[in-house]
């Protein structure tokens, strides 16, 4: 059995920081880190194979228009047993379609595969929409929104969350699925990991080694802008001649300000 994990290199959103006079984000010198929802799909795949034994191979593939030793080493320190990456610089403005475009071309080229495991969302983007756009590229059954799967046979049995219901279905392979963080707990790699993922091997492809069309890296989506919000305080200072009165000013304040309401 082969599992194919998708992972993306993302911006670390905990530092991300915002210029306080023109709102707009300071991405270039943000850390970048292995998204978390495809953390959570990586650690889906090592626990199938933990579960079934022997037999089973997990690789990853990521696209990326920057270096990402750090995070594919730290897939593989987890354990996965080969890390591809497709990196060009003119990936740096790739929308979902065109991800998904150099993710198709990218499994097609390792070959075969029972089972193709993405983390629903990326914190950094939220667009969820990679998953769904290359199982249709790659014709195979999506299941989106997992929390619980599991291997029957030759099918995969997924729990999945809806609105207003919780939903079990089942998928013959090659399959597609997206998980959600709810799914379980990623691990993380002991010292031994580490050292033994440094003999695992990183596959590099670009552009012309997977004959990609460049008309289909070109964005179809059109980011105009990405604010912070605005906010601004209104600076009332509440003074008192003592305790209580201050207190009594306070909460007539946010009475009359609706923060908190009388019951």
């Amino acid at each position: 059995m082969r599992i194919i994990v998708c992972l993306k290199q993302a911006v670390d959103v905990s530092q991300l920081r915002t210029d306080p006079v023109t709102r707009r984000l300071l991405v270039e010198s943000v850390p970048r880190k292995m998204s978390d929802f495809d953390r959570n799909a990586l650690e889906e795949a090592i626990r199938i194979k933990e579960k079934l034994g022997g037999g089973v191979e997990i690789f990853t593939v990521t696209v990326t228009a920057e270096d990402a030793k750090a995070v594919l080493r730290e897939a593989l320190a987890m354990g996965a047993d080969k890390a591809y990456v497709v990196n060009d610089a003119s990936f740096k403005n790739i929308d979902t379609l065109g991800t998904a475009y150099v993710l198709a071309h990218a499994i097609k080229k390792i070959g075969t595969f029972d089972l193709i495991l993405c983390g629903e969302t990326s914190l950094d983007s939220f667009s969820g929409l990679v998953g769904a756009r290359l199982a249709e590229l790659l014709g195979l059954p999506q299941i989106g929104y997992v929390r619980k799967l599991s291997v029957e046979g030759e099918a995969v049995v997924a729990e999945r969350t809806l609105e207003n219901a919780v939903e079990t279905v089942k998928a013959k392979f090659p399959a597609l699925v997206s998980v959600t963080r709810e799914i379980n707990q990623p691990r993380i790699p002991s010292l031994m990991m580490i050292m033994k993922a440094s003999k695992k091997e990183i596959v590099s492809w670009t552009v012309a080694d997977l004959g990609l069309q460049m008309e289909k890296l070109a964005a179809k989506i059109d980011v105009v802008e990405v604010l912070a919000p605005k906010t601004e305080r209104k600076k009332i200072k509440i003074t008192g001649e003592n305790v209580q009165e201050i207190a009594d000013k306070l909460a007539k304040a946010l009475l009359q300000e609706g923060v908190v309401g009388r019951r």
